[in-house]
């Protein structure tokens, strides 16, 4: 069957996007963890079965994933190929960054799909684990210089044979985590919902058969070209450039340069990154497949109507320099990727602001400021709560952003305060809105945030920090203000203290009632400050979002003649 009608393509798609929706609940309700459980940082899709590329991916999973996961089915394919030895049953695993993209921290499992003992396509499963061991626990160590440090490195190894388990892989596993319990419930609720996604599968062939489904897996790929052709046909020629900065790599106190210059010419679009700085020591380099992987989220973020699945990157050429921090070989460290991916986005917004300013945002806060604090109980007991945290989205043209949201290259939730403090020996003294900290403009930036965690256990517990935008603010666009730096701060007996590199710092001991505080960024204003409505500076001041000498010192008085 070559040709598929537009109603059964529209049904199907639907019914794609379902099963993988479905394996994204499986897990979220089957985790241990509170990243993957409470957070959602996860992903499962449908990969095709010699290529690798993303068929399908639901709409509960982090975006980062959908390419990343494609290089990681690639790196299956190509290790079945040698080993020769790819059966029905077969479930590998692994969490090598370099391979498969973003940290090792995100465990990925891929199994094939059979269908009348014809590989049919593949099954991906990908979460964060809540330690695989190395220096730090959580994973996030902004002081290492290899992958050595950060964590356990698995390569692509069968976890299932057949559909029998190889318990010798699970017992290396557990004994690679300080959370052993966690990491098997974990691992479970992934397997579990790759047992459902070959259900779904089967019942969906069942219905409509192989050749169907396959005329519509390749008809959603060639629609979402020809969406991506048509969306760059209405953009003007040209070529922008943009360029921002990461505080430091952890080790040396030197800003990063993350550059793009953004090229249209008809239906066909080169984001080069040419210009961006090389490897560096620290672990905010990421691998190629993260690099790839980044350019579609923000491509996505510009163009939201377009489907999740590999027909998009289609017209769309990606320059990565050899020997820069985003095409780093093994075994540089890669755990704080997130840090650099968001820059990524950053530049690939301020570029396009120059071309097309309608269609996008101004920079978020542009940290997940990866905080662990860990310790051990009175029985003896090891605890590790790691979280991310939110900021400010930065303002449009149809409206102020966000506030407090979290940060753009996922869909994942921050863990809500109840079941952090439920799960750990901690309490939240501050859980609130930052004043003052968006970028003024016509449409002002979102808030940040305050917290403040206090340590409950009587053993005390180490904090670790990996975070940025603490030296280079958040850029408004069109006009707009930039947003506040990221602030942190740590309490000893001698009262409060903040990190030399300001935003990563490792081993910061703290004593029972000790805590740490984050004051996180806003994001970034849109269009000039003299163009917001008085009324609504008024409004902001009244609801404590903004200062009134800051209003005055951006806005001007004339907010005053206007009540609220």
């Amino acid at each position: 069957m070559s040709d598929i009608d537009p109603i059964t393509l529209s049904v199907l798609a639907g019914r794609m996007e379902q099963i993988a929706d479905e394996m994204d609940a499986t897990l979220f309700r089957a985790a241990f963890n509170p990243i993957i459980a409470e957070a959602h940082d996860a992903s499962h899709g449908l990969y095709h079965a010699t290529s690798g590329d993303t068929l399908v991916q639901g709409k509960s999973g982090l975006p980062i994933f959908v390419g990343v996961m494609s290089f990681a089915v690639k790196a299956v394919i190509e290790k079945a190929a040698r080993d020769g030895d790819l059966e029905d049953g077969d479930i590998y695993i692994f969490n090598d960054a370099h391979i498969g993209g973003t940290h090792l921290s995100d465990m990925r499992l891929v199994r094939p799909y059979y269908r009348d003992g014809e590989l049919f396509c593949y099954l991906a499963s990908v979460g964060h684990w809540h330690d695989v061991g190395g220096a730090v626990p959580g994973n996030y160590n902004p002081a290492a210089t290899d992958v050595f440090q950060e964590a356990f490195n698995l390569p692509p190894v069968k976890l299932v044979r057949k559909g029998e388990i190889n318990q010798d892989i699970i017992d290396i596993l557990l004994r690679n985590t300080r959370l052993p319990q966690s990491a098997q419930g974990d691992l479970n609720g992934q397997l579990g919902a790759l047992d459902l996604g070959v259900k779904r599968m089967d019942e969906l062939l069942d219905e409509y058969g192989s050749d169907t489904i396959t005329a519509a897996l390749n008809a959603l790929g060639h629609r979402a070209e020809a969406l991506m052709r048509s969306e760059l046909t209405d953009l003007p020629d040209g070529r922008w450039e943009a360029e921002d900065f990461l505080d430091n790599d952890g080790i040396s106190d030197t800003p990063l340069k993350i550059k793009i210059a953004l090229e249209i010419k008809g239906d066909e679009m080169t984001l080069d990154f040419t210009g961006s700085s090389p490897q560096c020591a620290g672990p905010v380099n990421i691998a190629l497949p993260t690099t790839v992987a980044t350019a579609y989220v923000a491509i996505k973020h510009v163009f939201p109507a377009l489907p999740a699945n590999a027909g998009v990157m289609r017209p769309i050429n990606v320059i990565v320099p050899e020997g820069s921090l985003l095409a780093a070989e093994f075994p540089a460290p890669t755990g704080g990727y997130t840090e650099t991916i968001l820059r990524m986005i950053d530049v690939v917004f301020s570029a396009f602001a120059q071309a097309a300013p309608d269609r996008v945002v101004a920079n978020a806060y542009g940290t997940i400021n990866a905080l662990s604090i860990a310790g051990k109980r009175r029985n003896g007991q090891p605890w590790v709560m790691f979280s991310f945290y939110g900021g400010g989205h930065g303002g449009s043209i149809e409206t102020d952003g966000l506030n407090h949201g979290n940060a753009p290259i996922s869909t994942a939730t921050i863990p809500p305060m109840e079941i952090l403090e439920a799960a750990y020996p901690v309490m939240f003294r501050t859980w609130a809105l930052r004043p003052d900290s968006a970028g003024a403009g016509a449409h002002r930036g979102g808030l940040g945030a305050v917290y403040e965690i206090e340590v409950l256990e009587e053993n005390g517990a180490e904090a670790f920090l990996f975070g940025e935008r603490g030296r280079f603010a958040p850029k408004g666009i069109a006009g707009g203000d930039n947003a506040a730096l990221n602030l942190f701060r740590y309490e000893q007996d001698d009262g409060w203290h903040s990190p030399p590199l300001a935003s990563k710092m490792r081993g910061i001991t703290l004593k029972a009632g000790q805590a740490v505080r984050l004051e996180t960024p806003g994001g970034g204003g849109y269009g000039a400050s003299s163009e917001r409505a008085p009324g609504a500076v008024a409004r902001d001041v009244a609801r404590g979002l903004v200062s009134e000498a800051e209003a005055d010192a951006a806005y001007g008085p004339k907010w005053r003649e206007t009540t609220a």
